[in-house]
């Protein structure tokens, strides 16, 4: 006998996932442990005979031979049926359950657990699987488990996954109006007077701008249902969370406590606090059941650590971009709609020549003045001069207030008069969206990606590393500052499945001072201090705005870093392929400049919320959907280089670029916008230095060839030379490279990545070679032998063919390095290339028979003649004229007689 066990006061999810079990393991029986919810009670007594139920007395256990336990991992809520469990000669144990996080005391054999908003959704998977439809009346019960415990899909812990399971529900034929009937089926006469009686006693307390309720119910006996009665309480009265209690007495010396706990508020978790009292659930709903306990304390107990779950909302501190850019009454509308296009601004803050706050102009405005034609206007003509303003310490909850009841799209900071950041109706929506993700929406390797913590990075990375992060953000700490580490190093730890082997190669830090100091040197004062405690690491301080960096060479601990130290920064770049220029800004716009998504990722490592991942543009989500997305439509336009990285990251991860980012790399390349600014500008770093690093990059790695043809793919080979193209003739010439190096440079005497280069640029017409090779400022060697490549190529090919003795192969081809050989073997007919072949392998290798101090020995006086006389004999043993020392010496006597 197979057995699904659901568990005690089964609900419609147990019910669901058993009856859907049923299908997977055929001639199985459902066992209701210990009785069901009164709307599940309702549904069976109607629909009973449609599913395999027995009771628990009915089964004899000696024939039990597999036990499948639905929606929970706990051997306390399986009631007397837990007993089975022990039993000898049971088969198997199998879990399914949704809750994730609980420590199971049940020895089960096979666990299928993961993080959906209901069980049933795991069962429905299976079944499509293996492609069994339910009946309608199973698929009805199925969607009644999933609608209930999703809320109908509108609970946090609701995924995607149980919206496609209730959608193929739907398609088996499950039925709405049963569905509609059970899924609510509104308060009992018993429960409705309940919830007179607890909205007259009901308690509140007002928190970090959230509202906590709590209730005792004293009745006669168990009231079923009280669930519903939560549920009803927080609609009604618009609570964030309650806990509602409870108590009847069994006996005179004997009473029983039923709490139900609902939450709304982010990042409190409900289990966690009812798991050690013997209760559990899911983060936003709980239940436990006591007996014989002092309910008042445990009411208190559970109160008190819902409050110290709440999370200090973010504060306009948190949230404000800083520091401000500002104009003066009297600049005109052009030059504020210049400004506002240069930095991508939607208002500028207005200040007197004081730096008093006097007003706020916003792109409605200046349009609207555009409009009218009044360009040479000031702008205090059309500014707002009406201000709301906030402090640093305004929290969400009244930003979001006074942004709604006033219908304001930016709230100026201000601290002791002084203007020090603003906070746009962006910030506070991004926001509000990053808390939502942090609740629990989305599935488990997301929250668990966005739930890092500083414990969890010790862990991966290599101690002395975090040693490092320690010390950096201790000394960022002392001076008021924020310490971040960003870009591709959060993005390897987020990727790295690894514990305490992670040794990062290259590090970024961004110091975000602006909250309590606004020096932009702050990146070089940070590395100053780490230089004193690290006297090993050399320092290099450099560029116009005060970035810093620490080197280490072969450490005994850090081995060769990098790590760069910098303040946080905004970009603009005054035309295409230009250096940005850069000015000091907040973390939240240094972000924000940078180039994809993954890379757009910082993490914390000063207190307060240390370990606090800054997420603001959906990079974890790429992440987990394994795709390269970029963070502006312009961004390829300003730097082609960007183009090359995305696609080494594509390739270096196993990612694809997504649709959109595609579309605006082919329509940057198609635009002819690089040959127009290479035009007219002579510095285009992007298309020169900065896309030869990036060149180095791809090239030195060992997907290149994907990476060549993904770019070939996208047509960003044009970034090189518009001509350029990875052809089968460019293709073959890259496969006998590959063969040459491994054949002829094992020991890797040459730069592999640039010899690759080299044979890319000699893929051009000849008249191309030089001009490209020096725009991208290869050394001068590289540039020369492009530059003589076709000569020597000409030279080669014409003789090579009438030679009909090895000597002269030899002597036409020694005078070439092994470099510029490989070139002209990649471009010649297989007959030469064979001949270059032997010379490198067979000819270029063979040694005079005869040396000088021979010579010497046999009378010849020293002097020039010594060369040609060795060359001679060298010919002669590459044409089989002579074979040995006899021969030799044979020849010599003939040739140069004494």
């Amino acid at each position: 006998m197979d057995l699904i066990l659901c568990h005690t006061t089964a609900d419609f999810d147990a019910l669901g996932a058993a009856v859907g079990l049923t299908r997977l393991l055929p001639g199985s029986k459902i066992v209701l442990t210990g009785g069901s919810h009164p709307t599940v009670r309702d549904f069976l007594a109607l629909h009973r005979d449609e599913y395999p139920l027995i009771e628990r007395r009915s089964v004899n256990p000696e024939k039990i031979r597999s036990l499948t336990v639905v929606d929970t991992q706990m051997r306390d809520r399986l009631g007397k049926a837990a007993e089975w469990l022990d039993l000898p000669h049971l088969g198997e144990i199998i879990v399914y359950d949704h809750h994730l996080g609980q420590e199971s005391d049940i020895a089960a054999t096979r666990s299928h657990i993961s993080s959906v908003g209901a069980t049933t959704t795991l069962i429905v998977e299976k079944l499509q699987q293996q492609q069994i439809s339910p009946s309608p009346t199973e698929a009805t019960v199925m969607a009644l488990g999933i609608h209930v415990d999703t809320g109908s899909l509108t609970f946090a812990q609701s995924t995607p996954r149980d919206a496609l399971a209730l959608a193929w529900l739907m398609q088996q034929g499950a039925s709405l109006s049963v569905i509609s009937t059970y899924r609510d089926p509104g308060l009992s006469l018993q429960l409705q007077q309940l919830l007179t009686e607890a909205l007259e006693s009901l308690e509140y307390i007002c928190l970090r701008g959230y509202t906590i309720a709590w209730v005792t119910l004293k009745t006669d006996a168990f009231v079923p249902g009280l669930s519903s009665l939560a549920s009803e309480l927080v609609e009604l009265t618009e609570i964030d969370a309650i806990l509602l209690a409870n108590e009847y007495l069994l006996s005179k010396s004997d009473s029983r406590l039923t709490i139900i706990g609902r939450s709304q508020i982010p990042k409190t978790n409900l289990n966690l606090l009812f798991q050690p009292l013997g209760g559990g659930g899911h983060s936003q709903a709980a239940s436990l059941n006591l007996r014989g306990v002092d309910s008042q304390a445990i009411l208190k107990q559970l109160l008190d650590g819902v409050k110290a779950q709440i999370p200090h909302p973010p504060t306009a501190r948190d949230l404000m971009s800083s520091p401000v850019r500002t104009i003066l009454p009297e600049t005109t509308i052009a030059e504020a709609q210049r400004i506002l296009l240069r930095y991508g601004h939607s208002g500028l803050s207005v200040v007197d020549t004081q730096g008093q706050l006097v007003g706020i102009i916003s792109r409605r405005d200046i349009d609207i003045a555009l409009h009218h034609g009044f360009s040479h206007a000031p702008v205090k003509g059309y500014m707002t001069r009406n201000l709301k303003t906030i402090t640093p310490d305004t929290t969400l909850p009244q930003i979001e207030s006074l942004m709604v009841t006033y219908d304001i799209g930016r709230l100026p900071v201000l601290e002791n008069e002084q203007l020090v950041g603003i906070v746009t109706r962006t910030d506070v929506l991004r926001e509000l969206h990053q808390e939502r993700d942090e609740s629990g929406e989305g599935g488990e390797e997301e929250k668990r990606k966005s739930n890092i913590n500083l414990p969890q990075l010790q862990n991966k990375l290599a101690p002395q590393l975090w040693q490092l992060l320690t010390i950096a953000s201790q000394e960022a700490e002392k001076r008021g500052w924020h310490l971040y580490l960003v870009g591709g190093a959060v993005r390897d730890l987020l990727l790295d499945e690894a514990a305490g082997s992670l040794m990062i190669k290259d590090i970024d830090l961004v110091v975000d001072g602006f909250h309590k100091s606004a020096d932009v040197g702050a990146g070089v004062e940070l590395a100053k201090a780490l230089q004193q405690l690290y006297p090993a690491a050399r320092l290099e301080i450099h560029g116009a705005f005060q970035t810093a960096a620490l080197l280490w060479h072969k450490d005994p601990e850090l081995d060769s870093l990098w790590v760069d130290i910098a303040t946080a920064r905004t970009e603009f770049y005054p035309y295409p392929a230009a250096n940005p220029e850069v000015e000091a800004s907040s973390i939240r716009q240094d972000l924000y400049r940078r180039d994809f998504t993954i890379n757009a990722i910082a993490l914390r490592l000063t207190s307060p919320r240390s370990g606090e991942l800054l997420d603001f543009f959906g990079g974890l989500l790429d992440l987990q959907a394994k795709q390269i997305r970029v963070l502006h439509a312009n961004s390829f336009i300003e730097d082609p280089t960007r183009i090359y990285r995305g696609v080494r990251f594509a390739v270096r991860f196993g990612f694809q670029i997504e649709p959109q980012t595609e579309e605006f790399i082919r329509y940057a390349i198609n635009s002819g916008v690089y040959d127009r600014t290479a035009q007219e500008n002579t510095k285009t770093p992007a298309l020169q230095t900065r896309l030869k690093t990036e060149l180095k990059h791809i090239l030195e790695a060992t997907y290149w060839k994907s990476a060549l043809q993904l770019l070939d793919n996208l047509g960003a080979l044009q970034c090189i030379h518009p001509t350029l193209k990875l052809d089968e003739s460019l293709l073959r010439q890259l496969r006998l490279l590959e063969r040459c190096l491994r054949g002829f440079d094992a020991e890797q005497t040459l730069i592999h990545w640039q010899i690759r280069l080299e044979a890319l640029i000699a893929h051009l017409a000849p008249e191309y070679r030089v001009k490209v090779a020096q725009n991208l400022q290869l050394q001068e060697d590289s540039i020369v032998k492009l530059k003589n490549l076709t000569q020597s190529y000409s030279k080669v090919v014409q003789y090579l063919p009438t030679f009909q003795r090895p000597s002269q192969i030899v002597q036409l081809l020694r005078q070439y390095d092994l470099a510029m050989l490989i070139l002209i073997a990649l471009q010649s007919p297989r007959e030469i290339r064979h001949q270059i072949w032997e010379y490198l392998t067979v000819w270029a290798n063979v040694q005079p028979l005869l040396n000088g101090n021979d010579l010497k020995k046999l009378g010849y006086k020293t002097g020039p003649q010594y060369r040609q006389i060795l060359d001679d004999v060298v010919a002669a043993t590459l044409d089989r004229v002579i074979k040995d020392r006899t021969e030799a010496e044979e020849f010599l006597a003939q040739h140069y007689p004494k």
